[in-house]
């Protein structure tokens, strides 16, 4: 058996902060009245968040590359057929890339639907400017609704299938604390060192400005 870096710590601190942040957001969201304040920021930490791990997905540790665990037909196909080696499960197997994915793309549209929505009561979000009334309303629908349900659903996947793989001895979390796995045969090990870690935080930045950038465009267009 061999123990390898899987997880850098960038990918591992992103992974468990989105989490504490998604859950936050449910409650804030549930509790409503001035808890959507604490929302509105929460939803800037997760769009900070995102944007890092689309850049971390290009240049961060192995196996935190889009490349390494999207699942071609070829991946899915030999995961599915019990064939899988252990390169295509060292980090996200096929099924889990599906599900890593697809989190991402629907927080994506939570966040992107968030930033025009107002629910007229104690929440606006910094874009409801820069739109017609009609698209704010329709975003506003998604937004608390179903877009809402596809993450609790999502979450609720993910849960689940820790637990299934628990079940069958298959242990998801402590590697993504510790950042290694204990693995049959060696793969690429993951690059973690200092300056990975610094390239990350410049990351980090990049991405908040970006998000300080969007919603700054809401207060210019408010007073266009």
């Amino acid at each position: 058996m061999h123990t390898v870096r899987i997880w850098d710590l960038p990918t591992r601190l992103f992974h468990w902060v989105l989490f504490v942040c998604v859950v936050a957001l449910v409650v804030t969201a549930k509790v409503g009245g001035n808890a959507m304040n604490l929302h509105l920021r929460l939803g800037y930490v997760v769009f900070t968040l995102l944007l890092f791990r689309l850049l971390w997905g290009f240049v961060g540790g192995h196996w935190s590359r889009f490349v390494s665990f999207f699942p071609t037909p070829g991946r899915l196909t030999r995961y599915l057929g019990g064939r899988a080696t252990t390169a295509d499960t060292a980090g996200h197997n096929p099924l889990g890339a599906l599900s890593v994915l697809a989190m991402l793309l629907v927080l994506g549209a939570q966040v992107g639907s968030g930033l025009f929505s107002d629910d007229e009561i104690a929440f606006s979000g910094p874009l409801t400017a820069l739109v017609s009334n009609a698209t704010v309303g329709r975003l506003t629908e998604w937004h608390s609704h179903w877009g809402q349900y596809l993450v609790l659903g999502l979450v609720l996947l993910h849960v689940l299938a820790i637990v299934v793989y628990r079940l069958r001895r298959q242990n998801l979390v402590g590697p993504m604390v510790v950042g290694d796995k204990t693995l049959p045969e060696p793969v690429t090990a993951a690059r973690d060192s200092a300056g990975t870690r610094l390239l990350a935080l410049a990351l980090l930045g990049v991405a908040a400005a970006l998000v300080y950038a969007v919603v700054q465009l809401g207060s210019r267009g408010a007073l266009g």
